[in-house]
């Protein structure tokens, strides 16, 4: 983390990396396959040490789903302020594209195991909606969310990131809103009892009268 934010680049090889810092190419080759390896690493370890901090809370367990995925947002992004310059490099060196960059993969699996856990915990107190095909993309929505918020707080010039809380206390609330039950899903629900008991062209059939 050092060395690229010195330099602005990741180093040229290996070996001068080894070199300078008195061990063997072997040595770091134990540990990592490649600067890129290194630097995905660094991110996975930031959500784990997220997840390992906010689980270990005593009111963890009577947080509803809602509060666990503000909880972690919050708790992440308060972590990442230690590491904000690295953060911008990162995201500033960053391939353009719609695909989730290679440097974000390992955080992306470990955000995706959470959210599935918090998610489901929702769906099976009926915190949720459990909607056909719908429910299992609300994992994937969340983590379009963290995309967002995270590119938030890398132009966030506010004291304190103040903005970035408020973006995600607005942002996760939507989203939540969007998982829980509406009308709509009355409205389908309701379609759908028509269409099974022949009431649809019943009630099709009134605006002839």
């Amino acid at each position: 983390m050092d060395y690229v934010l010195t330099e602005g680049v990741q180093p040229k090889s290996v070996y001068m990396f080894a070199k300078k810092h008195k061990m063997t190419e072997a040595d770091f080759y134990s540990q990592f396959g490649s600067f890129d390896a290194l630097e995905q690493n660094i991110w996975t370890d930031f959500a784990k040490t997220t997840i390992k901090e906010i689980e270990g809370q005593d009111v963890w367990t009577g947080y509803s789903a809602r509060e666990k995925a503000l909880s972690f947002f919050y708790s992440f992004f308060e972590l990442l302020k230690g590491s904000r310059s690295f953060a911008v490099y990162t995201v500033k060196h960053l391939p353009k594209g719609l695909a989730t960059p290679r440097v974000f993969g390992g955080l992306k699996e470990v955000f995706a195991n959470f959210s599935s856990g918090i998610l489901n915990s929702g769906l099976e107190s009926g915190e949720l909606s459990d909607r056909k095909f719908f429910s299992k993309r609300y994992k994937d929505a969340l983590w379009l969310q963290f995309g967002f918020v995270l590119n938030f707080w890398i132009n966030d010039n506010s004291a304190g990131f103040e903005k970035t809380d408020e973006a995600i206390e607005k942002g996760l609330n939507v989203t939540f809103d969007l998982f829980q039950r509406s009308p709509i899903d009355n409205l389908f629900e309701y379609g759908k009892f028509l269409v099974k008991n022949g009431g649809l062209k019943e009630t099709m059939g009134f605006s002839d009268l």
